[in-house]
């Protein structure tokens, strides 16, 4: 046991029902030592608002934005970087002398050749998600990147909203023990998709919304390698969007399972719990929304409620940056690496093939392409 265990907390001896301090774990989004790293983003779309705004809190420079409308690239220089050099092809970009790292945030099909110019050109990469919609592109892409020597990492903005952040600390801890389930329910309304491209994509919820729980679930159970996954989605009665809004998974582990359950279409009530079992014990996060959570910590000794700083969006695209920048600083796989990633997208693809074979059970890894 770590010693942040409950024994080393010395949480037994105090009485059943008791309030205990909160393990004091590092979750807060890691900041780089260096700030003069150059930023380009290539792909300037809605949620890169998100980005830029997060690296100009954390005083990171962005040097260039590429996107094929340059009018999109220049709307987001006039607010977030006024210095910054505008390209509507990312070749040109790759070019610039003071880009050091891509933030490669267009959609997954062009991405691919992104990011494969710039392993070419030398620059390290922040790749949007999902990373890729075939495992072995991902892996190819994976190799590259290790054969030149750069640093390939995904923004998965999830492993640093501050709810995750801390359950997936505290379980690398081994403060719940070994982990036995996960169990997450969602209920909110994702219906504003309807009136989008979003609207197009049939596995909306398991595809481009439930990878992020994927990968969670997957960096719960790092130590271990599903045995199966199985899934079904169904419409909800009142909806008139295209994609199936309800969907559920159950992700079968050796000693362990996961299970998944999404209802996109609540217009009252929404409601988002997240809940780890472990030998010794249970972390709970719950509330309204993605940024609106509260965590609690159950053992022997009592129970914990860590206070926690952030918001998914905030926290997590300032963690997907400022890990990869510390990993190049340090030399080493950053911890939200493509190679991890390619982990929660076994679990996704195998995931939309059962649904689509009804809920029967498939090998993650056995699905290396996510059919249209």
């Amino acid at each position: 046991m770590s010693e942040l265990s409950e024994e080393g907390y010395g949480l037994s001896k105090l009485p059943e029902g008791a309030t205990v301090p909160a393990p004091e774990l590092e979750y807060l989004p890691p900041q780089p030592e260096r700030k003069d790293f150059g930023i380009g983003l290539v792909g300037c779309g809605g949620i890169t608002a998100y980005h830029l705004e997060a690296y100009k809190k954390m005083g990171l420079r962005i040097v260039a934005l590429c996107d094929p409308d340059v009018e999109k690239a220049e709307m987001r220089r006039a607010v977030f970087c006024p210095d910054a050099a505008v390209f509507t092809d990312h070749t040109e970009l790759l070019d610039h002398p003071g880009v050091d790292v891509i933030d490669a945030a267009t959609h997954p099909e062009p991405r691919v050749q992104i990011i494969r110019d710039s392993i070419a050109a030398g620059k390290h990469i922040l790749s949007q998600k999902p990373f890729v919609t075939d495992l072995d592109v991902g892996e190819e892409l994976v190799a590259a990147a290790q054969a030149k020597g750069v640093k390939l990492a995904v923004n998965h903005n999830g492993r640093w909203a501050p709810h995750f952040a801390y359950m997936r600390r505290a379980v690398t801890s081994e403060i719940i023990g070994r982990l036995a389930s996960v169990d997450c329910s969602l209920q909110w309304d994702h219906t504003w998709t309807e009136e989008t491209p979003f609207n197009d994509i049939h596995h909306l919820i398991l595809y481009d919304f439930a990878i992020h729980w994927f990968d969670i679930t997957a960096c719960f159970f790092h130590d271990r390698e599903p045995l199966s996954v199985s899934a079904r989605v169904s419409r909800h009665p009142a909806q008139t969007m295209k994609p199936p809004t309800l969907a559920h998974v159950l992700i079968d582990y050796p000693d362990g399972q996961a299970t998944l359950s999404f209802n996109a279409h609540t217009i009252h009530g929404q409601q988002d719990t997240t809940v780890l079992c472990g030998e010794t014990g249970t972390l709970r996060s719950a509330g309204p929304s993605l940024s609106d959570q509260a965590v609690t910590l159950a053992i022997s000794g009592g129970t914990a409620q860590p206070v926690l700083a952030g918001t998914w969006f905030e926290s997590g695209f300032a963690g997907t940056m400022g890990e990869l920048l510390h990993a190049i600083e340090e030399d080493r796989d950053p911890d939200n690496s493509a190679a991890s990633s390619l982990r929660g997208l076994a679990l996704c693809f195998a995931a939309i093939e059962s649904a689509e074979q009804g809920g029967m059970p498939v090998a993650p890894g056995s699905v290396r392409r996510l059919l249209a």
